[in-house]
């Protein structure tokens, strides 16, 4: 334990793993844009735009960072990192859901939500695996 600031080192290894389930969350995300648009042409078009593969991969990339994060500054101020992380992402999630809301088209929409649920799991059970169990 460190003296200075009453908090455990983080594991070797955890900024890989972490780092890691960023880059799954986004070949997920990518994954079920190329099953939705080139294949099953939906044509990927929310508020206006086209949904193309280099906004799925910067948004889901930026989600992961923002929750590897929201993950770290909960490892120093929550009791239990683990589960405080797991109801917070969670609520984020469902909050996310509302964002398919805005597309044009059942295909569009069903692939969003899939994209959100996908990212959701990789991200929340990656991330939460790698939090400290409980803050000394």
């Amino acid at each position: 334990m460190n003296e200075i600031t009453g908090t455990r080192p983080v594991p070797a290894g955890t900024a890989v793993r972490r780092a890691l389930t960023v880059l799954a969350a986004a070949a997920a995300a990518l994954l079920v844009w190329v099953v939705a648009d080139p294949i099953g042409g939906a044509g990927m078009h929310a508020r206006g735009q086209h949904v193309g593969p280099a906004a799925v991969l910067v948004s889901t990339l930026l989600i992961g960072l923002a929750g590897w994060g929201l993950l770290a500054v909960m490892e120093r101020r929550a009791k239990r990192p683990g589960r405080t992380w797991g109801i917070t992402a969670g609520i984020v999630l469902g909050l996310s859901m509302t964002g398919p809301m805005d597309s044009e088209g059942a295909g569009t929409y069903a692939a969003l939500t899939a994209m959100h649920l996908v990212v959701g799991a990789v991200l929340i059970a990656g991330l939460g695996r790698t939090a400290a169990r409980v803050r000394s």
